[in-house]
């Protein structure tokens, strides 16, 4: 990595530890917390190129310090890291903002894979300017998503799909098209995408009357210029 700044919020010492060794070793800059109120507060007034974010921390969880950074305009990539690992928990991480999720213990490979992508997706992946496709707009310089010029709140990932449907519309974006751009060879399973895809609906159609982003059965998703010539809009 060159010069990448890590926010790593962990208290456990020996984990933080580790993760400092390794990171620091391949050039990266990290910074530390060991609660989530202060980790919160580092995120916010900080500049990041990724935050690595345990789920079980004093003062504030995780799941709370992810809303909150969300809440608050903060597009940094997140990794949540936790000894969680059902179903639920997985999906409340992603339901927070998280971008990845990663269950301990895990293996530092496995984990610099993750971060890798993470950067990539979020790092000099577009040139400036604005794409468009029927009522949504969005701005590559800024970062910035509109629909009939409300502007949304997309995490990360959210942003990241939208980009690759409208650059793709009116074609049908298949959902492995849609896991390789974003996890590369090392997808953590259809249940995370299926969360991206409910949160993306809930910004960027739910608050309209009519949607845009639709599913094709068995095959992946779409975006219609114009809503009115389709109304298969089923759930992911």
């Amino acid at each position: 990595m060159d010069r990448t700044k890590i926010l790593v919020v962990e208290d456990n010492q020996d984990v933080a530890g580790i993760l400092a060794d390794y990171f620091e070793a391949q050039g990266a800059e990290v910074d530390f917390a060991t609660n989530g109120e202060l980790g919160l507060s580092l995120a916010l007034n900080g500049t990041f190129d990724v935050v690595i974010l345990d789920l079980m921390l004093p003062k504030m969880d995780g799941l709370t310090v992810s809303n909150k950074l969300r809440e608050q305009g903060c597009t940094t990539p997140i990794l949540m890291l936790t000894a969680l690992d059902d179903k639920q928990d997985l999906l409340n991480g992603f339901a927070s903002g998280a971008d990845d999720y990663l269950a301990k213990p895990f293996d530092l490979d496995v984990l610099d894979v993750r971060v890798t992508a993470l950067l990539k997706r979020q790092q000099g992946r577009v040139a400036k300017g604005v794409i468009s496709f029927g009522e949504v707009e969005l701005n590559t310089a800024e970062h910035q998503v509109f629909r009939q010029g409300r502007k949304l709140a997309l995490t990360p990932a959210c942003y990241q799909i939208l980009q690759l449907l409208i650059n793709k519309a009116p074609n049908v974006v298949k959902r492995e098209e849609l896991i390789e751009e974003l996890w590369g060879d090392m997808p953590p399973g259809n249940d995370i995408l299926r969360s991206h895809m409910y949160q993306l609906r809930n910004q960027l159609d739910k608050p309209f009357d009519h949607p845009v982003l639709v599913t094709v059965p068995k095959i992946g998703f779409k975006l219609l210029q114009d809503p009115s010539s389709d109304t298969n809009n089923g759930a992911c």
